[in-house]
């Protein structure tokens, strides 16, 4: 079967007879041309299958109107609503998305890199994969001067603003609170420390005890990928110890509630035999029962700042430099999860 013909604007103004140059004025919606010339051809190019050529006209002008996204995962509900926020902001500015996922490997990171700088975005969205340890595929970017911000999981670069929350302020809290409800042998569920949110959340983990006096352990860190499924694992983990922890602060809430569920299958109370706090209010905190204590992290807002602040500087109006990171607002939102002393 052959492939039909694209249609051009001259295809629409030899059938009409009139000129290229009226074709292209209407097109554009150029007031000059009469609304029931415009009709005319409007209803002519949807009746003809006829395309404007976007690509052509972007090289003209430099600028794609495209803004690519590169994510950890698509099925993450933090996610998803930082990809609302970016998507509310950039369509009111006439922008469009380019979402990719990196299923958190550096390697597929790499090739989301290279197909959105092929697809010449105008700027670039990123939030890093667990094994990223270097950033020298974004060179490309840094060497066009396309502008690359981080959220949520970055790296410090010069040229590179960070979009984030005060991952270790909001870590000592949560502890802090487990602290204050009678634990004092607390157990930390993270991911492996390449990036920033991990090490933060260990560093506020380490804060809180340091200052009420607690020893800190390694043999009460437990490292996985933080899915409901190493939760679980987790579990297991924990019951096989000589001496159980009381309270345990999980860097995400899927993984809390998976280790809760495997926790209370083998008869555990919580929070009375252990309590737990954890990060990001997802859905399911509220799902589980006892509902988890957990911070609260603000996705949506989060994608809408990352967003306005890129498509700022693409219009000249804010720097994207490593000296221009962005703090949002954490709460540590209390439920039944850590309420020892209620």
């Amino acid at each position: 079967m052959n492939k039909e013909k694209e249609v051009t604007i001259y295809d629409l103004a030899e059938k009409l007879n009139i000129s290229v140059a009226t074709v292209s004025r209407a097109l554009k919606d150029d007031p000059v041309v009469s609304k029931k010339t415009k009709k005319k051809i409007f209803d002519l190019a949807e009746e003809m299958g006829y395309r404007s050529n976007l690509f052509a006209r972007n090289l003209r002008n430099q600028r794609t109107h495209t803004i690519g996204v590169i994510i950890p995962r698509l099925n993450s509900y933090f996610m998803s609503t930082v990809i609302a926020g970016i998507e509310q902001v950039a369509n009111s500015q006439g922008y469009n998305l380019i979402i990719s996922q990196s299923s958190e490997s550096a390697e597929k990171e790499v090739m989301s890199a290279r197909t959105m700088f092929n697809n010449r975005v105008d700027g670039l969205l990123v939030s890093l994969a667990y094994d990223t340890q270097n950033i020298d595929h974004f060179s490309a970017f840094f060497r066009k001067e396309v502008p690359v911000l981080f959220f949520d999981r970055g790296l410090e670069h010069e040229q590179v603003t960070n979009v984030c929350i005060d991952n270790r302020r909001a870590a000592y809290e949560a502890t802090l609170h487990l602290i204050d409800q009678g634990c004092s042998h607390i157990l930390h569920i993270t991911a492996p420390s390449m990036r920033n949110v991990y090490t933060d959340r260990l560093a506020g983990y380490k804060a809180a005890l340091l200052e009420r006096g607690l020893p800190y352990s390694e043999d009460l860190v437990i490292r996985n990928n933080l899915s409901q499924e190493a939760g679980y694992a987790a579990a297991e983990q924990i019951l096989q110890m000589g001496r159980r922890p009381d309270g345990v602060f999980v860097a995400n809430d899927n993984c809390a509630v998976g280790c809760m569920l495997g926790l209370k299958k083998k008869g555990i109370v919580i929070p009375g035999d252990i309590a737990f706090a954890s990060f990001n209010n997802d859905p399911v905190s509220t799902v589980i029962e006892p509902n988890l204590t957990t911070i609260n992290y603000p996705g949506y807002e989060m994608g809408e700042v990352a967003a306005r602040h890129l498509i700022n500087h693409l219009n000249g109006a804010a720097p994207i430099t490593a000296t221009n990171t962005i703090l949002l607002r954490s709460e540590l939102i209390i439920r039944g999860s850590s309420l020892r002393n209620s």
